[in-house]
């Protein structure tokens, strides 16, 4: 039977580890770094740096890879969802900077389609914009974003993983129009970061800002990336801990700081996830939902899938029977999260959901034996 070995560090402090099937979650720890990453670390923790000439130097090596004019390490795409705003909002200008978040005779909405709220969308408002919406209960047209588009707007937010939605404007025409108001488009892409050309590719559509999560590629969990246009970076970079500590300005991003450490991580990180063999990557998330679809295999009033239908697989779902779900589903998240080791997988109202891409290598065995021993009793 495959084990999972205890952590001393955990265990001096009274902490259990967790066997993650939920994916790369931020209250889970977000990622685990590879051995050249922790390398790359331990070699920044020998010396001290400039942070603005490392914040500088970094930027432009992230900025060449992902192919835009300027980018910033930040703690998290959280903060550079409120780092992109509040860039919009001041420029770089000193006085404006240090009026956040009072926003009296500055700019003081960021718009937001309505089909497009999200959980995250409060992150643009920590310094002082109203978020606002967008359409009615038909969704959103492109005429009604247009005669929202004033004088007062600091940007517009748009969540990636949303375009398409139905009854919302799509990014190319909402940059377009936005563009054309003189308003920035700001695009939250935290997870976006596969296919590479997709990666990439969010730089190429016209949106003035992008946000990405660090750890979705590999770097710590505590890390992001602005990116997009030079000026607004720049404006962006004047909000941080660095320009609070080297400027006579007091700015509102000195909580939101990063290590040296973390701004190396980050750019290895990244050159390693855009060198990498992705087929072999998926092929290895592949083989580990397919270990864990062998242990359920022939229970009864269990169904499950593998997803993506064709092509590697990166989730499993396994689904209780109407007369299982409910009560009976919460029952075994129970159970995978008491038992020894603790594991965590997502679920929706019917169905576990299994991700393979924080799986340590033999870990779909302990997820695979759990379940079913859990969901044959």
């Amino acid at each position: 039977m495959a084990s999972v070995t205890q952590s001393n560090v955990y265990a001096e402090l009274g902490v259990r580890p967790v066997v993650n099937a939920r994916g790369h979650n931020t209250f889970l720890g977000g990622s685990r770094l590879s051995p050249r990453v922790l390398v790359a670390m331990e070699e920044a923790n020998r010396h001290f740096c400039s942070m603005a000439e490392l914040q500088e130097k970094s930027g432009q090596a992230i900025a060449e890879i992902l192919g835009c004019e300027a980018a910033l390490v930040t703690p998290g795409a959280a903060a550079a969802l409120a780092l992109g705003t509040a860039a919009c909002i001041t420029g770089a200008d000193g006085a404006r900077i240090e009026q956040i978040p009072d926003l009296t005779g500055l700019k003081n909405a960021v718009l937001i389609q309505r089909r497009h709220r999200y959980k995250y969308d409060r992150c643009v408002t920590i310094v002082g914009p109203k978020l606002v919406e967008v359409g009615d209960t038909a969704g959103t047209s492109a005429e009604q974003l247009a005669a929202a588009l004033g004088p007062l707007v600091a940007n517009v937010l748009f969540p990636a993983h949303l375009d398409g939605v139905p009854g919302s404007v799509s990014l190319a025409e909402v940059v377009t129009l936005a563009r054309r108001a003189g308003v920035p488009t700001l695009v939250d892409a935290a997870g976006q970061v596969y296919p590479l050309d997709r990666f990439t590719g969010w730089a190429r559509t016209g949106a003035d800002l992008v946000c990405f999560g660090a750890k979705y590629f590999g770097a710590p969990n505590s890390t992001g990336i602005l990116c997009g246009r030079r000026d607004l970076v720049e404006a962006a970079a004047a909000q941080t801990f660095v320009s609070f500590e080297t400027t006579p300005y007091r700015t509102f991003g000195r909580p939101l700081k990063v290590d040296r450490q973390e701004v190396i991580a980050v750019v290895v990180a990244l050159r390693e996830w855009m060198s990498m063999d992705h087929d072999a990557r998926l092929r290895g998330y592949d083989q580990k939902v397919r270990v864990m679809a062998g242990y359920l295999e022939g229970l009864p009033r269990v169904s499950i899938s593998v997803l993506p239908e064709y092509g590697p697989a990166t989730r499993l779902r396994v689904e209780l029977d109407s007369a299982s779900s409910g009560k009976a589903l919460g029952a075994v998240i129970e159970g995978l999260r008491t038992g020894d080791p603790s594991i965590w997988v997502s679920n929706d109202d019917r169905a576990l959901l299994l991700s393979p891409a924080t799986l340590s290598d033999g870990e779909e065995h302990v997820v695979g034996e759990r379940l079913r021993r859990l969901l044959a009793g």
